[in-house]
């Protein structure tokens, strides 16, 4: 009967986890071992034992259990009476996009009724200040964020102010292509279920996020009776309770206004609105509505689908800019109904840069204090952030990418056993002191490896044998100071000396020198085989092979074979990460060198929450993808948290910076210098060039990287759309010649047909097209309209948006100009009038035709190719009428759309 019993317990907790996929709940000061079903909620709850390993279990005032009927993950909890900083690690997926939420409810556990306040982290960075503010309600903390490491960190902080403690951890796995950021972390400032009087959770909202109800004066409630299998909720599935409801304006010809104060005016948030019709419209009916923030138009026209939820959100972070966020729904001229949403989700952007510290040195520093049981205050990062470095520990913080340990002191802390060799890794160690312990056998050679070592003390220990050579000869230099007096069995002065090992020692010798010699002939017969492996690999696939692969990028990387490198031979290559050239929403780029030939080495920082997708999408691609006007992946490493690409330097930096003479090597050259460099490049390649010559050397790095792009569509089966063309994406080489980059947010069309892809909106402000923008469609015309941008910032050597009060774009900035034919204001001030008019303004239709409102409107690459192939023609006639033009190949183009002249 009671294996019965079991059976059936066991059967019920294996089928609600199965329920759950992608939850971790857990029961902060639960028993360990306890695992339950909250009655109301259904979700499984664990206990925290095998988080954390500090604190004590406590259970909150029975009356406070009764009072609310609170949930049975809230009657317990844990709390931190010892010690500064105290952490739960909880094993995440690396790359994945979650919700985490923390939970606290006081319930005068203690039975002082002292409310208290203390620091919530999240790995080296302040996640939230905790103010317990009533002691029978919960408070509860949330945040989206993608772990950059496969664990997370939650810390909680002593500040003074009260003993810190918590009572549920809950992490829920989102869509990784929802809640995107351009970087940072999203802290939940609101969440509203509009037209409803009562809050949700799980299981009505599949991801458990907490839907609070909202009412005003100034709206009108509407209900529909919606069955939730008739109802489509897209990616952000904010339930079908949550759209059954909605607010329209009490006056129906009002605008409905949603506003909120933040606490901050220089926060920056992301918007979600979430929108279905959920009254069946006749044909006389029409509900269509302008979206406002802070009274600037953001979407237009606007009309929700019938059961269908639309959600709209921003693609990047908006400023605050005053005291209070209004965004105004108003009814358009064509309307005959008024505005109306469903649902509204409002975050603040938490800028999570602080670094943690070198996994690697992580992984050392865990290693001795699980050898050597340390018992001291070791808790969470060891070096970040600054204030709560471990106790024994320097770090150093500048001019790296990831905090180093650098001193590493357990004087006097009861060590015993050998010298671990986990030290060994600590490699940017400067300062050991293992001084005053129980320590024996013989000190190990590879503190000798240790490069930056300058003080060791070993001294009042039990070690014994011969002191290493290595060290002693460093002592003998002063490069290092040395302390080993009281080892008793310690050779201080030279070798050890034996002499009933005068036979042995010789014969051992003697032994181990064959051995050595034949392991070296092994390894290195072992390492030529791999290298001869390693370049057979090279050879490039076919590209039809592009989608099979891209479509299991989420999958492991591991298995290329293709320039997979080592964490350690990333070290070597950049000299321990010596030189910084650059640095992006990815993380840092280093100067590197394979060979004698420079490297661009980008490391995955931290704070890139969306890194590793594009890391894996961008590998994946350019393992596959070749061409000569793309950048070159030469390699990359994927070795746990250490992600990094190697590319080909190109050393003049990329476009956007010769635009704007920011790089160092920028040269303003005259219109005619630029055309012979890129004449002069094209025949020395003597390629087959589908884009030969641009009007200037500037839109000769352009036509190169139009190369690029034309390849993307048309040279690539199915086509690849790139989603972020802009001008710092496109690099220039020794020689200038210009080559595509960042394809970490590229996609394939899928081939079956279809004309365009539903996917969120993902590039740079500026330069999206605003189709895409609004309608979520992605085609290969979005990307011809970023190419347009580009070009009109090479024609003019203006900025995208201008940096005055009125932020106007480029694009409306040159319509301006069109308007009244000065194509002198338009071109760059700076080439003094020094071009061919005709061919300005073929540059400017062609710009112009790229960035037409309409999709249909605008031409495809091909065309753009042969139009600027012209345009180069016409420049050359003035500036070499002798010149030939043999030497460009012709194209086969359709000119299904065509460019429109503009009026001269």
């Amino acid at each position: 009967m009671w294996i019965t019993f079991y059976v059936a317990v066991l059967a019920v907790l294996l089928l609600q986890a199965h329920a759950q996929p992608g939850f971790i709940s857990i029961d902060c000061g639960a028993e360990a071992g306890v695992s339950y079903t909250e009655r109301s909620l259904g979700i499984n709850y664990v206990s925290d034992a095998n988080f954390i390993n500090t604190g004590e279990r406590r259970t909150i005032a029975s009356e406070e259990i009764s009072r609310n009927n609170q949930q049975q993950q809230l009657w317990r909890l844990r709390s931190f009476p010892e010690g500064k900083r105290n952490c739960y690690k909880i094993n995440v997926t690396s790359g994945s996009n979650y919700l985490i939420r923390t939970t606290f409810l006081y319930g005068n556990y203690d039975g002082r009724n002292k409310l208290p306040m203390f620091d919530l982290l999240l790995g080296a960075n302040l996640w939230s200040t905790v103010t317990i503010d009533d002691a029978s309600s919960g408070q509860s903390n949330e945040i989206i964020h993608v772990p950059s490491l496969d664990f997370v960190q939650i810390c909680l902080v002593n500040t003074g102010s009260g003993t810190p403690f918590i009572t549920a951890i809950e992490f829920r796995t989102l869509k990784n292509d929802t809640y995107v950021t351009e970087s940072g972390s999203l802290q939940s400032s609101l969440r509203w279920d509009l037209g409803s009087n009562i809050s949700y959770r799980y299981p009505t909202d599949v991801y458990d996020r907490f839907w609070n109800p909202q009412d005003n004066k100034d709206w009108t409630n509407l209900s529909a009776s919606i069955p939730d299998d008739s109802l489509d909720q897209g990616d952000y599935q904010p339930g079908a309770s949550n759209m059954r409801t909605a607010v329209t304006p009490a006056n129906a010809s009002a605008p409905l206004v949603i506003s909120w104060e933040p606490k901050d005016e220089t926060d920056e948030f992301y918007v979600y609105m979430h929108f279905t019709e959920i009254q069946e419209l006749t044909t006389n009916q029409t509900r269509q509505f302008d979206i406002m923030r802070n009274g600037e138009l953001w979407i237009p026209n606007f009309s929700p689908r019938y059961l269908v939820v639309d959600t709209l959100n921003t693609s990047s972070a908006s400023a605050v800019n005053g005291k209070v966020i209004t965004y105004s729904l108003v009814r358009t001229g064509n309307s005959t109904l008024p505005p109306i949403i469903s649902a509204i989700e409002i975050y603040r952007v938490i800028d999570l840069q602080k670094p943690e510290t070198l996994q690697a040195d992580v992984d050392a520093i865990t290693s001795i204090k699980s050898v050597y049981g340390v018992k001291r205050d070791w808790q969470g990062d060891p070096c970040a952030p600054v204030a709560y470095l471990w106790n024994g520990l320097n770090c150093s913080y500048h001019g790296i990418e990831f905090p180093r340990i650098t001193a590493l002191n357990l004087s006097s802390s009861g060590l015993s056993g050998k010298i671990d060799p986990s030290i060994s890794k600590l490699n940017m160690l400067e300062k050991l002191d293992l001084s005053n312990n129980n320590l024996h056998d013989e000190v190990p050679d590879f503190l000798s490896q240790l490069q930056h070592l300058k003080i060791l003390h070993l001294e009042k220990n039990n070690l014994s044998g011969s002191i290493p050579s290595a060290l002693v000869e460093k002592s003998k230099e002063g490069s290092l100071t040395l302390s080993l007096g009281q080892n008793p069995h310690i050779c201080e002065h030279g070798q050890c000396i034996d002499h009933r090992n005068n036979i042995v020692i010789p014969l051992v010798a003697s032994i181990c020198g064959g051995l050595i010699l034949l392991v070296t002939v092994t390894a290195i017969l072992w390492i030529l085989r791999r290298r001869r492996k390693s370049k057979a690999s090279m050879v490039e696939k076919d590209q039809s092979e592009i989608s099979e692969q891209h479509t299991k990028q989420e999958g492991s990387l591991q298995q290329s074979k293709k320039q997979i490198c080592s964490h350690s031979d990333i070290c070597k290559i950049t000299n321990n990460f010596n030189t910084i050239v650059g640095k992006g929403g990815f993380g840092t780029v280093y100067l590197g060198y394979i060979y004698d030939t420079p490297v661009a080495v980008k490391i995955l920082s931290p704070s890139s929450f969306r890194g590793y997708e594009q890391f894996q999408a961008e590998v994946t691609l350019l393992l596959r993808v070749h061409h000569k006007n793309l950048t070159s992946l030469i390699g990359y490493c994927d070795e746990g948290s250490n992600k990094s690409l190697i590319y080909e330097y190109m050393a003049n930096g990329n476009l956007l910076e010769h635009l704007s003479g920011t790089h160092s090597k920028s040269k303003f050259l005259s219109w005619e210098d630029r055309l012979r460099i890129a004449v002069d490049a094209a025949l020395g390649k003597k390629a087959n060039f589908r884009l030969c010559v641009l009007t200037v050397l500037l839109m000769w790095h352009l036509h190169k990287s139009n190369i690029g792009l034309e390849y993307l569509q048309n040279g690539c089966k199915p086509p690849i759309i790139h989603r972020d063309v802009k001008s710092s994406n496109i690099l220039l080489n020794e020689h200038f010649q210009a080559k595509l980059s960042d394809f970490g947010l590229s996609k394939i069309i899928p081939d079956d047909g279809a004309s365009h892809l539903s996917t969120v909106v993902a590039g740079t402000p500026g330069y999206l097209d605003p189709d895409y923008y609004t309608n979520n469609r992605l085609t290969e015309k979005s990307d011809v309209y970023s190419f347009g941008v580009v070009l009109l910032e090479i024609i003019t050597g203006q900025l995208v948006i201008a940096r005055n009060e009125e932020r106007s774009h480029i694009i409306e900035w040159v319509r301006s100009l069109v308007a009244i034919g000065d194509i002198k204001a338009i071109v760059d001030s700076r080439l003094e009038g020094d071009f061919d008019i005709n061919s300005a303004w073929k540059a400017v239709e062609i710009a112009m035709a790229c960035v037409s409102l309409r999709p249909n409107q605008r031409p495809i690459m091909s065309v753009v190719v042969f139009e600027l192939k012209e345009t180069l023609v016409t420049e050359l006639a003035r500036t070499k009428p002798n010149s030939s033009a043999e030497s460009i190949e012709p194209v086969n183009l359709d000119f299904s759309a065509q460019l429109i002249p503009l009026a001269r």
